[in-house]
């Protein structure tokens, strides 16, 4: 596993910061990336990474995959899919389901409760931790792989211009 170097925090003090960050990332996404989104129930997961998907240009409905597993969506030839594995009672029913297909080359990968999935889904190269912090967010972010510091590396400045309520404090 590729040693975290490249880690920030992003101080997110209501949904309105927590949407920023979605929308500074989704620029900067390459295809290929497997993003975590850890956090406990309503840290806000989904808020997060509808913000992501509505900033690539998706106009309908950007639904919790909780009961789906998964939702898809195509924006022109890049496919990012949204998992959610928090159903899951045994990482084995990631293989059943049979997901491993959907993590390739050609797709962004966004991945919430992955751990219900551990030794199953394939590593991170970004994990997103986000935390409750009062009304507000904490979000940690740890690059686990070169395309998740590249990812990172362009994400930091980009929020630290973009927004300043969110603030990254390099580790």
């Amino acid at each position: 596993m590729h040693s975290p170097d490249v880690t920030a925090v992003f101080q997110l003090p209501d949904e309105a910061a927590t949407q920023r960050l979605g929308e500074a990332l989704a620029p900067i996404l390459q295809p290929g990336l497997v993003i975590y989104l850890d956090g406990d129930l309503g840290a806000g997961k989904t808020t997060l990474a509808r913000a992501l998907i509505r900033a690539l240009g998706h106009t309908g409905p950007v639904k919790s995959p909780t009961y789906s597993l998964v939702e898809v969506y195509v924006f022109s030839s890049l496919y990012l899919y949204h998992f959610d594995f928090y159903r899951f009672e045994s990482p084995e029913e990631f293989l059943d389901a049979g997901l491993g297909e959907y993590f390739n080359d050609t797709a962004i990968c966004l991945v919430e409760w992955p751990e219900r999935a551990e030794g199953c889904v394939p590593p991170a190269d970004l994990r997103l931790r986000l935390h409750h912090a009062g009304v507000g967010r904490v979000v940690e972010a740890l690059a686990d792989s070169p395309k998740g510091e590249a990812c990172l590396s362009a994400l930091i400045p980009s929020m630290g211009v973009a927004n300043s309520s969110a603030t990254p404090v390099p580790r």
